[in-house]
């Protein structure tokens, strides 16, 4: 298996290039998936298969994660179970982050 390394600012450059598409993939293996998102304007997310974990690299904003909203910002992490529904609100025009997707569908549970 080759290496893999991505900076965060090295990835953001290439996603620029397709500025419609909020979400695009760094590399998948298996069950893993890593992702890069900027949502645009409005997040039009549906709850995943997958059990999944957001790493905030620019912006601020809120995050609705099942029944509770909470503040976010650079450097935080935001873990999201399988099926639940959730999606960023109010956020800056500069958010960014990692997305991570593992698992099986359903979610690993307890």
């Amino acid at each position: 298996m080759g290496s893999f390394h991505y900076t965060a600012a090295e990835y953001a450059d290439l996603a620029r290039r397709n500025p419609d598409e909020p979400y695009s993939i760094a590399l998948s293996r298996g069950t893993l998936e890593l992702g890069f998102y900027s949502p645009i304007e409005v997040d039009h997310q549906e709850p995943h298969d997958q059990d999944e974990v957001y790493v905030v690299l620019e912006g601020r904003g809120r995050f609705l994660n099942g029944d509770t909203v909470t503040e976010f910002g650079p450097g935080d992490a935001l873990f999201v179970p399988a099926g639940l529904e959730h999606r960023f609100l109010d956020f800056s025009d500069d958010t960014e982050m990692w997305v991570v997707f593992y698992g099986p569908a359903g979610g690993e549970g307890d």
